[in-house]
């Protein structure tokens, strides 16, 4: 009877270790969960999971359900680490603010033609004064153009981690992503922002709008490196879009490098005045 109760104690003991190591890396690598991929966020090891990841009805939207290392990850990417040095952005009348590595400028521009009042537009830049991103308020709400089926092109959430931030719900809408989607032509075309307005039916879209339906009265407001991503023609220029010739380096970019995870963090990082 010793002996049995020594096997059986042994035997207990085995399994509790192979739980313990199956729930360490669920919390350590980010596996099916909305992960966050920046190397640790300002106040965060992890990002929350968005509550319907798991849960999603049919049809629902993949952008609230995509795991953060993506739907074409490959189960073997490391996350990218970030700038060690961090400042913070504030506007003027303290409206908007988000963190951005030391090295990079924000610089406030001219607001778009037809914006509300009181909008602002804000440019990001790297260290060496390439394009990053650029945040803008009080955008005119608009409806999502038509998308004739014979139109529509397939696309893929690469990236999608719930962030908190003000915003309108509705019809065609979800709550606030930071993204990372890839959308297919001659190329695979990669896009980073916040949205809350779904990708597009059937994972299919003519346009990937990286907005958020802001509170009534406040206008939409975007963040991102475009507003719209779209399918390119050959002859036209892709920048600030990326272009990637398989979803594997889509993935890469997002999971690996520091690029990326630069972006996100700051995406992340958005405070919005409501």
């Amino acid at each position: 009877m010793t002996g049995m109760a020594i096997s059986l104690g042994i035997r207990i003991a085995a399994v509790l270790a192979v739980a313990a190591a199956a729930l360490s890396g669920c919390s350590s690598d980010g596996k099916g969960t909305p992960a966050w991929t920046a190397g640790g966020s300002p106040g965060a090891s992890t990002a929350s999971a968005d509550p319907s990841a798991g849960t999603a009805s049919p049809g629902a939207s993949p952008e609230a359900t995509a795991s953060g290392t993506g739907s074409t990850a490959s189960g073997t990417a490391a996350p990218g680490s970030t700038a060690s040095a961090w400042k913070v952005f504030t506007d003027p009348a303290r409206s908007v603010s988000f963190e951005l590595p030391q090295e990079w400028v924000a610089q406030s521009v001219t607001p778009e033609q037809g914006s509300m009042p009181g909008a602002l537009k804000i440019e990001v830049k790297d260290a060496k004064g390439g394009y990053v991103a650029t945040l803008q308020t009080g955008l005119q709400p608009q409806p999502v153009p038509a998308c004739p089926d014979d139109a529509a092109k397939p696309y893929v959430v690469v990236s999608s981690v719930p962030v908190e931030l003000p915003h309108r719900g509705g019809e065609g809408t979800i709550d606030p992503h930071v993204v990372f989607r890839v959308i297919q032509g001659y190329k695979f075309f990669g896009s980073y922002g916040i949205t809350n307005v779904v990708g597009g039916a059937g994972e299919k879209s003519c346009g990937l709008q990286n907005v958020v339906r802001g509170p009534e009265g406040k206008g939409d407001y975007s963040f991102g490196d475009l507003t719209v991503l779209k399918v390119l023609a050959p002859d036209q220029k892709v920048a600030p879009a990326k272009a990637f010739d398989t979803l594997d380096q889509a993935d890469k970019y997002v999971n690996q490098g520091s690029e990326f995870a630069n972006v996100q963090r700051m995406l992340m990082s958005l405070k919005v005045k409501n």
